[in-house]
């Protein structure tokens, strides 16, 4: 499947940057790669976007004309493993990223604290940066992250699909697992976001993350010095029925919590399956 066009056109007007994923070991271990759109302007915030697992940039698709539209600069990342970059050196979780990303971060931003919106394993791996290093971000926004403690058990199966023979077989297999995670309306799920969703997948080069299903981020929240936002599509897949404990979750923390948003009709991939509701939702985190 080719990559979409809109991929293309955004990928052709951004700034490729690169940093070490491992700063001791140099150009050897490998290098991050960072996309950048949009001008710095003083006394506003560069604003980082960290995508989901088995993701890359393109998670921000439908997100990154809008934000540059209302005048942000943009720093989005393939994360460590994902995308176009190369793996993280001691691990294959979110808490192995924490390190690479700040170098990252300080190398390239300096001292400057950025906003910092984390989607699904993005938003954990944010919650876990700031946590470790709070100068890092000026806020927190959370992006139907995981870990937080109150789903008992896994809510969703997916189907495995690289060793399906034929090219069909694997479509399928696709098909389905953006129904049953990324998105609430199986209407949705066309080409373009077919191929979107095969191109990330088929770059992925960590497998057993098991970080999720834990309550990792709930107990690092209480690092966090920034105020914390949180914005979740009311039907995301990770909650389902239990979407409803995640405010009380979240104020136990005892995190300088703002508050959550759930956006109506909507799955995990919120910010694909609902742009603009979660455009408006993300300009209130960030006034």
């Amino acid at each position: 499947m080719s990559v979409p066009q809109d991929v293309r056109r955004l990928q052709a007007l951004a700034q490729r940057r690169t940093t070490p994923v491992d700063p001791d070991a140099g150009e050897s271990a490998g290098e991050i790669v960072w996309h950048v759109w949009g001008e710095r302007r003083p006394g506003v915030a560069p604003l980082v976007l960290f995508h989901g697992g088995s993701g890359s940039w393109t998670h921000w698709v439908r997100n990154i004309d809008t934000l540059v539209a209302e005048g942000r600069q943009l720093w989005v990342p393939d994360l460590p493993g994902f995308g176009d970059s190369a793996p993280p050196p001691g691990g294959t979780d979110a808490d192995a990223m924490v390190e690479p990303l700040h170098a990252g971060l300080r190398a390239l931003l300096g001292s400057e604290p950025c906003d910092l919106v984390g989607f699904s394993f993005g938003g954990m791996t944010a919650g876990l940066l700031a946590a470790a290093h709070p100068e890092v971000a000026q806020r927190l926004v959370l992006v139907g992250a995981p870990a937080m403690g109150v789903v008992p058990e896994r809510q969703f199966t997916l189907k495995g699909w690289r060793h399906l023979a034929s090219p069909e077989a694997q479509a399928e297999a696709h098909r389905y697992n953006l129904a049953a995670l990324m998105l609430s309306d199986p209407a949705l799920i066309d080409d373009e976001t077919l191929a979107l969703h095969v191109h990330n997948v088929s770059r992925d080069r960590l497998p057993r993350r098991r970080l999720a299903h834990t309550d990792i981020l709930a107990r690092s929240l209480p690092q966090v010095r920034s105020p914390v936002h949180a914005i979740y599509g009311a039907l995301d897949s990770l909650y389902k029925r239990w979407i409803t404990e995640l405010d009380g979750a979240f104020r136990a923390t005892g995190a300088q919590f703002q508050g959550l948003e759930l956006v109506p009709d909507c799955g995990h991939w919120v910010q694909y399956e609902r742009p603009d509701a979660f455009h408006a939702a993300l300009r209130r985190a960030l006034a």
